[in-house]
């Protein structure tokens, strides 16, 4: 795959850097350009960064960040069953816990919630740090609602990172996820104030919660570029206008106040005790089974 002659494998990481330093220095290069448009691509052209993920898997496989990567862009492409394969084969190399809650998160995708609220039981949780630790709690939220508990969500995702003032990297997505399962239960007053509580906090719009609030607000936008004859001498500036409806408030219904419990009430399945199934050579990476579906939550 065509590479632009500005990528030249010095934009990674420090740390892939390192890792790459195991291969001959063209190879290594070659690689670090493969990961490189990973990195470019993987938001706005998941395909794309796939593509280059395969290439990179092929020259270097045994490399662990390689691995990783092409975890990430199986998991962005909705490929989940090759993915997990990936942060599983990641994990063995590195015994990192990190990709413990993405890991989850591929078995919601493949239909599998029962086996996502295990992992978020499991001994690997405590290890993890407090990123992480949200980051699995909002998957265990996901994988209830999957599963049409919509209390027990709202329950999982009560928590002292959800109360506290303080603004950190997960505090939008953690509170927008609150707010959506209260709308979802229909509590629409309490996820009004929550949503609210998520646009306070995205400062770097990784959410649409100011687009969620001002639905339930009854805000509706309006193309002022549409020609009318009626209004065809008006004064309109071609800006689109704002249009607040009035909507009566809905009734308040008192917050629950249990306490989360990540640890699942039952499964069927368990987790392997290392979290890790075998791996075959990435040569047999292409023969999983595609993707099962969009995530939600």
């Amino acid at each position: 795959m065509p590479i632009p002659d500005d990528v030249t494998g010095e934009e990674i990481d420090k740390d892939v850097r390192q890792e790459l330093q195991s291969l001959p220095k063209g190879l290594a290069e070659d690689v670090a350009r493969n990961l490189v448009m990973v990195a470019r691509l993987i938001d706005e052209d998941p395909e794309g960064a796939y593509g280059y993920s395969r290439v990179a898997l092929r020259l270097a496989s045994r490399v662990a960040a390689v691995r990783e990567a092409a975890g990430f862009a199986a998991y962005a492409s909705q490929k989940y069953s090759e993915a997990l394969a990936e942060f599983r084969a990641a994990r063995r190399m590195t015994g990192n816990v990190d990709l413990w809650p993405v890991m989850a998160d591929c078995e919601r995708g493949l239909g599998r919630p029962e086996k996502a609220l295990d992992m978020a039981g499991a001994p690997e949780v405590q290890k993890l740090d407090k990123a992480g630790q949200v980051e699995m709690r909002l998957v265990a939220a996901g994988a209830r609602r999957d599963m049409d508990q919509l209390d027990a969500a709202i329950v999982t995702l009560q928590s002292p990172e959800l109360a506290s003032n303080s603004v950190q990297p997960w505090t939008a997505r953690l509170r927008y996820a609150y707010a959506d399962a209260l709308l979802a239960a229909g509590r629409e007053g309490e996820a009004r104030e929550w949503f609210a509580k998520a646009v306070e906090s995205d400062k770097d719009g990784s959410t649409d919660a100011s687009d969620r609030l001002a639905e339930l607000d009854g805000v509706e936008f309006v193309d002022a570029l549409v020609e009318d004859d009626s209004d065809s001498d008006s004064d309109s500036d071609g800006v689109g206008e704002v249009v607040n409806s009035e909507v009566p408030e809905p009734k308040s219904v008192p917050d629950e106040d249990a306490e989360l419990e990540l640890e699942p009430e039952s499964a069927e399945d368990s987790v392997d005790d290392d979290g890790l199934d075998d791996v075959d050579d990435v040569d047999d990476v292409d023969d999983t089974e595609g993707d099962e579906g969009d995530l939600k939550g």
